[in-house]
């Protein structure tokens, strides 16, 4: 009979053993076992667990292998946003962000900065409460992300629990999150790409593109089964636990157990960081992973909380971009593309030239006006870039290699698909039959899409073969599917259409902006349809709606109120919502919060778990009367709104001599 203490003695023993290899063998490449022995190790603590289940833990080393398959992710919204880094792409730029920096904190000493590699991965957020990894995210759009803790597990460099390393003086926060990067190193990228070729499967683009398939299989064994790496770079939210400058947080990464890269260096100023970066850029064709610049950091934490946020960035660091790779080749033809709302766009198609490990073969020439102000024509030598390292530009023809027999474009008078006559709206041409087939497939995929109704199985292959079998004519026909036609179909099994009808079903509920983001207005994307959604109470509302009247709602400018007017004023658009209306689309309004100035001019900062709503909500409420509310706590805020679990925002509160108040008190302050 086996000792049930004996044996979770001797399993705690293993774990130990297995995550001290596992640090030593990934994090410090400097392993003290063979492979072979280390398995051994790993099989018998799979043994004994096998033996008493209830012994195994979420931070068991037998829970990185996978095998956990699931029917989707679900959302997991940041407690902390994970915001977009801005870029700077020179030396006179970095000098400016410098400048500003010191404006806004009012200083004219050197600032001191951090400066670390711009992984060109995908970012992601890891939860531990009290040293245990509970929970791991995507980035997503910096405020929610995919839950894909099963895949992230399966990470050697990420570890389970903080707690295994024995270091004096480590901090274990009760709760933090931890940021970084999943890379796919360079070698294996080419290695798998290989495979999958030899197997007949489609390749991955880039190694970003190979991480992230490999983030969001359903199966985490086949997440598991590829060489991912994690290094991580920053911390979100955090309780138990303060830090003062970036170099702090930084050597902490490290004692948890974190791998750091080797590069991250503390710079004196700016002049500093420049030389930095050239020294790097010089250094990225050697790197393991793909690299497209140089982040860099204010040092000082307390500097970056009183330089706060925009909208959409953080205002103490910058991204300070490589340049882009470039290469020449030669212009094949000029094709032109019509997208899901009726932009003919002219597409260069090239001879295939590899840059920075990817094959080029096409590039956007984006309008006719930009061939001509570059004199570009059919058969040009181009020089080519991928912009930002990742989207192929045409940047000039190299004219000296001309022969004469070059030939200019012309963009075509009639539409490439449906022949219909194109029109000109500067300088832009559009195709204006919405009943076009590359408009309608284009449309139906975006109706499909996560940020639209959000159907999963109505891809664009899906799309294409309904079009083609006549059961799709128009958007609206989405939802109107009927089971005896899908079946007659090829590939289309009884199960597969009842995933299918289920998903449309499911999806017929969905919010006014996921909605108004479904029509493809032009200009109108989600960020758009979400302002919409929150100015007018319904649709109808929105249908009576005057262009003056659109034109005095915040970032919607001429071009917006227009296309929006112009939209929901032709008929057949009109006829399409009320047929989508008709086949049980039900539309669900926001909850409009009554609008004051009761808190007009204040500043707040919200920390820890409320009770009576979620911090978004409160945040919602203080806006909505006047009132601004940032991440961080500077001695420009006015009110700290204190929830459960505070942490260190509270003890900034303190030493700053903000006043706190718990959320009955910001009730008070409206009035509610």
């Amino acid at each position: 009979m086996i000792s049930r203490s004996k044996t979770k003695e001797k399993i705690e023993k293993l774990k130990k053993q297995i995550d001290g290899h596992n640090y030593l063998y990934y994090i410090e490449n400097n392993p003290e076992i063979s492979d072979s022995e280390f398995d051994k190790l790993l099989k018998e603590l799979r043994t004994l667990e096998s033996y008493f289940p209830d012994l195994m833990t979420p931070d068991s080393p037998s829970q990185r292998v996978g095998g956990y398959v699931g029917e989707g992710f679900n959302t997991v919204r940041h407690k902390t946003p994970m915001m977009s880094i801005d870029n700077i792409n020179n030396d006179g730029e970095a000098y400016n962000f410098d400048k500003r920096v010191k404006k806004f904190l009012e200083i004219n000493a050197d600032i001191e900065y951090l400066c670390e590699p711009k992984f060109d991965g995908v970012s992601a957020s890891l939860t531990y409460d009290n040293g245990l990894l509970i929970q791991g995210a995507t980035r997503g759009d910096g405020k929610s992300g995919e839950d894909i803790t099963m895949n992230l597990k399966t990470i050697n460099s990420i570890p389970l629990n903080l707690k295994v390393r024995e270091i004096k003086e480590l901090i274990i926060p009760n709760f933090i999150e931890i940021r970084g990067e999943v890379i796919f190193p360079r070698n294996s990228f080419k290695d798998l790409n290989k495979k999958l070729a030899y197997e007949g499967k489609p390749i991955f683009a880039n190694p970003r593109n190979a991480a992230s398939g490999s983030l969001r299989q359903l199966d985490s064994s086949i997440t598991a089964k590829r060489p991912l790496d994690f290094y991580a770079w920053g911390i979100g939210e955090v309780n138990g636990a303060s830090f003062e400058t970036e170099w702090e947080v930084i050597n902490n990464l490290k004692k948890w157990g974190f791998k750091v890269d080797k590069r991250v260096k503390k710079c004196i100023n700016i002049e500093a960081v420049i030389k930095f970066h050239h020294k790097f850029e010089n250094q990225r064709e050697d790197l393991e992973y793909e690299v497209d610049g140089t982040v860099i950091k204010i040092n000082n934490i307390s500097y970056q909380n009183e330089l706060g946020t925009t909208a959409k960035y953080t205002r103490w660091n910058m991204a300070f971009k490589f340049k882009p790779r470039q290469s020449t080749t030669k212009i094949l033809d000029i094709t032109v593309q019509v997208g899901r709302m009726g932009l003919l766009t002219p597409v260069a198609e090239l001879k295939p030239v590899n840059i920075g490990g990817i094959t080029i073969k096409r590039a956007s020439l984006h309008t006719e006006d930009t061939i001509k102000e570059k004199d570009i024509r059919i058969g040009d030598t181009v020089l080519i870039q991928r912009a930002g390292d990742v989207i192929p530009e045409v940047v000039k023809p190299i004219t000296e290699l001309r022969e004469g027999t070059e030939t200019a474009f012309t963009m075509p008078s009639n539409c490439p698909v449906c022949n219909t006559k194109v029109e000109k709206d500067g300088a832009y041409n559009y195709c204006p039959n919405l009943s076009c087939e590359a408009q309608l497939k284009g449309r139906i995929t975006h109706l499909a899409s996560r940020k639209a109704f959000d159907i999963a199985g109505l891809g664009e292959k899906i799309v294409e073969q309904l079009m083609d079998d006549g059961l799709i004519k128009k958007i609206s026909d989405v939802f109107n599917l009927k089971r005896e036609s899908l079946l007659n179909l090829e590939r289309f099994a009884d199960k597969s259409v009842s995933n299918l009808l289920e998903e449309i079903d499911k999806s017929k509920k969905v919010s006014f902006d996921r909605f108004l983001n479904s029509l493809s207005i032009r200009h109108v994307g989600d960020s758009t349809a979400q302002t919409l959604a929150n100015k007018f109470n319904n649709l109808k509302e929105l249908l009576n709606s005057s262009e003056n009247e659109l034109l005095q709602i915040d970032m919607v400018g001429p071009e917006i109120a227009k296309s929006v007017r112009t939209f929901l004023s032709e008929k057949q658009n009109l006829e399409q919502i009320s047929k989508m209306l008709k086949y049980g689309v039900n539309i669900v309004y926001p909850i409009k919060e009554q609008k004051g100035n009761k808190l007009k001019g204040l500043t707040f900062v919200i920390t820890g778990t409320l009770n009576s709503c979620t911090r978004e909500e409160a945040k919602s409420v203080i806006e909505n009367q006047g009132g601004k509310v940032t991440s961080s706590v500077t001695k420009k805020t006015d009110y700290v709104v204190i929830g459960e679990n505070p942490g260190s925002k509270l003890e900034k509160a303190y030493s700053l001599e903000i006043k706190t108040i718990d959320e009955s008190q910001l009730f008070e302050l409206i009035g509610k």
